[in-house]
């Protein structure tokens, strides 16, 4: 299991998290399930900032469900009062059954027409003890239901998101089409028809969430080697990829993001 609090920027920040595997049966159509419960005093609210995975979530909060798609830039979301989410980190095959365009939901969140999901989940989720479990459960059997058998088409979609977001020696589209006997023409579809990304837009990710990562764990580390470890060209290059996703600095982030940081 990814360490859970890859991709939060600022984990002292985070409410009550759970990151949770899916059942054996869903393990296709789902990464990983995550949810957050929160009960913040009155007057006071927590900000979640986030570089997130490069694919799609469905969510279920209180008030329904939503598909939330890929993000370019850095998301952000201000908790207040009590309330929970939970929700799937998609796998590509996964998506299609979703919806037609993922590219038309990038940095966007949308209402998902998900007919009796909402009421299953919250039913879960006012259970008691294994409560999360039983709530996972639930989105799982509807997402399986709603997917159905999973095609070798999608089952390849699944290894390319694997391949671009898990493999440190992969670091262009070329390399990425090699392993996967493709073209990059092909593979370029591939992404862009299940996640709504370039797949150089999906390695750039994954590189950042694993400087981000490298540098919270370790402020005093030496970020030109953090960029040449990680395949940036030099240190310049990892600076500009934070402040053109997160708005700022390798190093500005360095000087805030220490565990128990703001």
């Amino acid at each position: 299991m990814v360490d859970p609090t890859r991709g939060v920027l600022y984990p002292a920040r985070l409410p009550q998290f759970h990151r949770l595997p899916p059942p054996v049966d869903a393990a296709e159509l789902v990464e990983w399930c995550w949810i957050p419960e929160w009960d913040i005093e009155p007057g006071r609210s927590s900000r979640q900032d986030l570089v997130s995975f490069p694919a799609l979530n469905l969510v279920v909060e209180e008030g329904g469900a939503v598909l939330s798609g890929a993000t370019t830039r850095v998301s952000a979301r201000e908790l207040t009062g009590r309330g929970w989410a939970v929700g799937a980190l998609l796998r590509p095959a996964a998506v299609a059954a979703l919806t037609e365009a993922p590219s038309a939901l990038l940095d966007r969140v949308e209402a998902y027409p998900a007919a009796g999901l909402p009421e299953a989940v919250a039913h879960a989720m006012s259970s008691g003890d294994g409560h999360r479990e039983r709530a996972v459960a639930a989105l799982c059997d509807w997402l399986r239901e709603r997917v159905g058998e999973v095609t070798a088409p999608a089952r390849h979609a699944n290894a390319m998101a694997e391949l671009l977001m898990s493999d440190p020696d992969v670091r262009t589209p070329e390399q990425a089409a090699a392993r996967l006997a493709v073209s990059v023409r092909t593979l370029q579809r591939m992404a862009h028809r299940h996640v709504g990304l370039s797949p150089a837009a999906m390695i750039r990710r994954r590189r950042l969430q694993e400087a981000a990562e490298r540098i919270r764990s370790d402020p005093g580390t030496d970020l030109a080697t953090v960029a040449a470890d990680l395949g940036y060209a030099d240190q310049s290059h990892l600076a500009n990829d934070f402040r053109a996703v997160l708005g700022f600095t390798a190093s500005a982030y360095r000087a805030h993001a220490g565990p128990g940081g703001a």
